[in-house]
């Protein structure tokens, strides 16, 4: 156990009484709830954090691709149901203290200006939010800071305006990535160092390691929610963390109109945490479900759900990994997890429509290979990646009505999703080819990713001016209830095409400091 860990275990709840009063009680402790924790911790206001889950034990095996991988070892969600293919699933989703950010990816860019406003895609349109850029730039200045953003201002011609410089610099570009970088210039392309949240401050303790990208990370070097949000909040003297701990449903009082007590199971016993103010957290699937459990005669439809939009609108972002070769070079990089490229990120003179985001993956080895390529002996992937490098790809998800998280019968959490802007998607796969091949790198192999690609979800609760058509306001209150907010990416009316945790945080800072959970 670090140090910094032994230092807050006494703001930890391990063995609570029946009844658990608090002021603010925040349900999930990732990005939106360690935020706003963060955010609360100076208030004066008794916070409580409940989180499902323990820390992430710190071990040899949070860095064997074999142990993560192979072997799914941190996989600790229940399946969720696929009613497209009519199998259950594994999500990306992940109970720990500090949720699915312990073994995330750590790339935290902005929201474009544009990607509050309304977007013409292939496929329809992208919705305005009720908030703009502006409103969310000095939180996510301040969100830059709490997770150590390195990223260089300047390089990527997409990049908003920004009232600050980044934190701290970019991560200088190794091995193949420099090579497809050099050239991607040459080509006219406009890469630059992708934003991310890694203590390669100095005198921070990254090492850039070939596993931070899908790894926990052993020496708490990686900016996830539970080491740059929730310890910092916990040295506040007002602020208590409940682990191993399951809302399994919102109370209210017979009016409606105010959640009086969440139900929590924790460790075989049923507990009950009463609080003036509520905000769930849990992430977008997980928070539309915990409101759909919640119905009662005052919310039939579920709780905050008189616009029947609880669960809907769910997106994911269109994915691909993205895997080049080049058989006559190794590619000696360790830390791959630099690049960005947005020079299609919107529409322009040779694409009528935005097609989407590249940037780096972590590097690729065998295990993980295997997983997309069963069938290839692993003594073959395993020299095979010692040559690739490696790229994600993701274009813009729109909102659908009935691309949804539901329940079953039995309570199991259902997702129907079928994917939009694909052909958009296909050209900036297509166009990458290209580049990559003009680098060097002749053969190219892809994989697409499905529902299973559940770590950009949004959309499940979406915020609006309209109680008729959204499920909070611009301010993140539940347009049918007094006391009860949501802070994560289900208010996102849109999902743009960059990684959401950023503006998750961004959005959680802006509820902290906006006064409402303490005036």
């Amino acid at each position: 156990m670090s140090r910094s860990l032994q230092a807050i275990q006494q703001r930890v709840i391990t063995d609570p009484p029946e009844v658990l009063d608090c002021d603010i009680a925040i349900v999930g402790s990732g990005m939106g709830g360690g935020s706003l924790a963060y955010a609360l911790r100076d208030t004066g206001a008794r916070v409580l954090i409940i989180e499902q889950g323990d820390f992430l034990p710190r071990e040899r095996e949070n860095w064997s691709v074999e142990a993560v991988h192979t072997q799914g070892r941190y996989k600790n969600s229940a399946p969720w149901f696929d009613t497209v293919s009519g199998k259950d699933f594994i999500p990306g989703n992940y109970h720990y203290v500090g949720g699915s950010t312990k073994l995330y990816g750590a790339t935290l860019p902005r929201f474009r200006e544009w990607d509050f406003d309304v977007v013409e895609h292939t496929d329809g349109l992208s919705p305005a939010w009720p908030i703009g850029y502006s409103d969310l730039e000095p939180h996510y200045a301040a969100a830059e800071q709490m997770f150590w953003v390195h990223s260089n201002k300047g390089e990527d011609p997409t990049d908003p305006w920004r009232s600050t410089d980044y934190p701290f610099p970019g991560i200088p570009h190794e091995g193949a990535m420099a090579r497809l970088v050099a050239s991607a210039k040459k080509q006219g392309l406009h890469p630059f160092a992708a934003p991310q949240s890694i203590d390669w401050r100095p005198g921070g303790g990254c090492v850039l390691c070939e596993t931070c990208d899908s790894f926990a990370c052993m020496i708490d070097a990686k900016g996830d929610a539970d080491v740059a949000a929730v310890r910092p909040a916990l040295q506040s003297a007002n602020v208590q963390l409940l682990t191993n701990a399951e809302v399994t449903r919102l109370d209210t009082d017979p009016t409606g109109r105010n959640v009086t007590a969440a139900r929590v199971s924790h460790q075989g016993r049923e507990i009950s945490v009463r609080a003036a103010r509520f905000v769930v957290a849990c992430g977008a699937a997980n928070t539309a479900a915990l409101l759909l459990r919640s119905a009662s005669s005052a919310h039939p439809g579920g709780l905050a759900n008189s616009s029947d939009q609880v669960g809907r609108n769910y997106m994911a972002h269109v994915t691909t990994f993205f895997v080049a070769i080049d058989p006559r070079q190794k590619n000696d990089a360790v830390y791959q997890k630099t690049i960005g490229i947005n020079d299609w990120y919107a529409a322009g003179p040779d694409n009528k429509y935005p097609l989407g985001n590249v940037q780096g993956l972590g590097k690729l080895r065998a295990p993980q290979a295997k997983l997309g390529k069963p069938w290839v002996p692993t003594p073959i992937l395993d020299e095979a990646t010692k040559y690739t490098l490696d790229l994600f790809i993701q274009s813009e998800d729109l909102p659908l009505p009935q691309n949804r998280i539901a329940l079953d019968s039995t309570g199991k959490i259902t997702v129907e999703r079928r994917e939009t802007n694909l052909s958009s998607h296909r050209e900036l796969v297509r166009r990458m080819k290209k580049v990559v091949r003009r680098a060097g790198f002749p053969v190219v192999m892809t994989q697409s990713l499905g529902v299973e690609a559940t770590s950009h979800q949004c959309g499940t609760a979406r915020m609006g001016d309209d109680p008729a058509t959204s499920v909070v306001d611009a301010n993140l209150k539940a347009h049918d209830l007094d006391n009860l907010w949501i802070a994560d990416s289900s208010p996102f009316p849109s999902s743009a095409a960059v990684n959401p945790a950023l503006t998750v945080a961004a959005l959680a800072l802006r509820l902290g400091h906006s006064g409402q959970l303490t005036d």
